[in-house]
């Protein structure tokens, strides 16, 4: 098929190529060739379309066949390709996709496949409150979220389906006359068209109101131009008009004065003074690597100014501390603080044990001398209890012990 021309293709085929240029430009940044060859494919879709009278405008969704249901976003698939087309002048472009985007909306208000709050809120012309305006967004961003989540549901169930079917077949022989058996898969075909069309319903609206603020600015800027006398707002006077904002940014930077209340700390060995004791935080420090820094600010080297330059040389730093050191300085620098600490340890336990630490004061031998006198006392009294004893045997004088008592 892909040696075809264009011309030759069949519908099914065409959409399908057309898709495919579709989800590669909506996925990444896609060659202009390719963009202009997918609207051209679009518009062929559309005229064929048109030429076999798929749609009616009396039909709803429910009165279109399954196989027919995809050729519905033909007018949405081509309203973002022509809005990723690049030229020069922009409007018509914008006009274009909008255009498409109001054609693809009023033909889905037509199927029932625009919710009614959509509807009135059309119906408003952004005359409605910011607290519905607000609370539309939101209901809209979870039918976004539920269309995605449907859709990712039945493409797993596909997979699923057929591993299994591709698991039964190897397991299974085949008997003659089942191989051109079709899987019955056209509700869940229909469930997943239907899902992708309200996805891009909620897309739709939402490109809708960007591409009208975004002609309304076009259209500002080119009928100011034209009242300056210029016919044409060429690329040249964008170009050279970035230029002056460059030297303006760079020379704002070059004067900027950056100054802070403190400065941070950011060198382990600083830190360490401030913890112990032997530096203030106030006290200026020198560091060996300077963090990195980003934007203007990277081109400072000389004169200072205004506190305005100073923010405008702030554009794009990051919001967090840059380190200042590799990994390897930060590993030496620690364990030089605690070798410094171990070395302050050893020195303090070898003071506290000194002989003169060792050495029993006075009052410690006068308290050892009565322990000794107590001990001896007791010894002497126990030995004449022993005494005792030898001299008078266990009974001696009770006589009710006796036989003859």
């Amino acid at each position: 098929m892909g040696g075809l021309n264009m011309e030759e293709m069949p519908l099914s085929a065409l959409f399908e190529q057309a898709r495919k240029i579709h989800l590669a430009a909506s996925e990444s940044r896609a060659d202009q060739d390719v963009v202009k060859k997918g609207c051209g494919m679009l518009h062929k879709c559309e005229d064929m379309v048109g030429k076999l009278g798929l749609f009616s405008s009396n039909e709803t969704k429910e009165d279109i066949s399954t196989n027919n249901l995809k050729y519905l976003l033909v007018p949405y698939y081509l309203a973002e390709l022509t809005e990723k087309v690049i030229q020069e002048d922009r409007i018509p472009i914008v006009k274009v996709s909008h255009a498409k985007l109001k054609e693809f909306l009023s033909f889905c208000e037509a199927m029932e496949l625009v919710p009614d709050e959509e509807l009135e809120a059309s119906s408003r012309q952004g005359s409605a409150p910011p607290a519905d305006r607000r609370a539309l967004k939101i209901a809209r961003f979870k039918r976004q979220k539920a269309a995605e989540s449907k859709l990712l549901e039945i493409k797993e169930r596909k997979e699923r389906r057929g591993r299994s079917t591709k698991a039964a077949a190897l397991s299974t022989p085949v008997e003659a006359g089942e191989e051109d058996i079709p899987d019955d898969d056209s509700e869940e075909e229909r469930e997943a068209w239907l899902s992708t069309l309200n996805l891009a319903v909620c897309k739709a609206i939402d490109l809708l109101e960007m591409l009208k603020r975004e002609e309304e600015m076009l259209s500002a800027i080119k009928e100011k131009q034209l009242k300056n006398g210029e016919d044409v707002f060429s690329r040249d006077a964008l170009d050279d008009r970035t230029k002056k904002a460059e030297t303006w940014h760079r020379d704002a930077a070059a004067r900027v004065q950056y100054s802070r209340a403190a400065q941070p700390i950011t060198c382990a060995t600083f830190a360490q003074d401030v913890l112990e004791g032997r530096a203030s935080v106030s006290q200026g420090h020198e560091h060996k690597n300077q963090p990195l820094i980003f934007g203007p600010a990277s081109i400072i080297n000389g004169a200072h100014s205004t506190e305005r330059e100073r923010m405008i040389a702030q554009v794009f730093q990051p919001s967090h501390r840059m380190p200042t050191m590799c990994i390897e300085d930060a590993g030496l620098t620690e364990m030089n603080i605690m070798n410094d600490w171990q070395e302050q340890t050893k020195k303090a336990i070898e003071e506290a044990s000194t002989s003169w630490h060792n050495d029993k004061p006075p009052w410690k031998k006068d308290e050892n001398d009565e322990d000794d006198d107590e001990d001896e006392e007791a010894v002497m009294k126990a030995r004449a209890f022993d005494d005792w004893k030898d001299d008078n045997p266990r009974g001696a004088g009770n006589k009710k012990l006796t036989p003859c008592g």
